[in-house]
């Protein structure tokens, strides 16, 4: 009678999980997070903000989560072949971020590649569509997700979470430049 009380929770535990992988295996591959704002300020003033990854620690969200964070900059000073890596703590983890493509005033490229808390290779795009004395400015993250990473989407939303921080982001950036523009 044990056995087969023992066997039904087994057999059930079994379906349950391989239900589960079925969900995970066939979720996204491929995920696309962005936010769009824009700025009361010209292209080349915005794009700046960007392209120079020193001028992030005015407006990147997480530059301020971890005040013992370790920051090195590589590379070219600014554009491509600019590189900025970071190792913090648990809200910011570490990782490395290279520009890999920036076309003034219109496009910049970002390698992103985390290694804590967990090892994933994405790429960052922020587009900039000037408007006269205004410039529109859209920043996506876009990659491909794992198995793990499909599972763990179930659970968050990846595009609510991250496209949060975009926002806040955004809005200081926009702070930011539009302070620069005004001297």
């Amino acid at each position: 009678m044990l056995l087969k009380v023992v066997g039904g929770i087994v057999a059930a535990a079994v379906l349950v999980v391989g239900a589960l992988a079925v969900i995970v295996a066939t979720r996204p591959s491929e995920f696309r997070i962005e936010r769009a704002t824009t700025i009361a300020a010209p292209a080349p003033v915005v794009f700046a903000q960007v392209n120079d990854f020193h001028k992030w620690q005015a407006w990147s969200p997480w530059a301020k989560l971890d005040p013992q964070v370790k920051n090195s900059y590589d590379g070219a000073p600014a554009g491509q072949g600019a590189v900025f890596a970071w190792a913090g703590n648990d809200k910011v983890g570490e990782g490395r971020m290279t520009i890999t493509d920036s076309r003034p005033n219109e496009l910049i490229r970002i390698k992103l590649e985390f290694r804590k808390p967990f090892a994933a290779t994405n790429t960052a795009e922020f587009a900039f569509r000037p408007d006269g004395d205004r410039t529109a400015v859209t920043w996506s993250m876009f990659g491909h997700n794992n198995f793990m990473s499909r599972a763990v989407f179930l659970f968050v939303d990846m595009d609510q979470a991250l496209g949060s921080e975009f926002e806040k982001g955004l809005a200081a950036m926009k702070a930011a430049a539009e302070a620069s523009a005004k001297n």
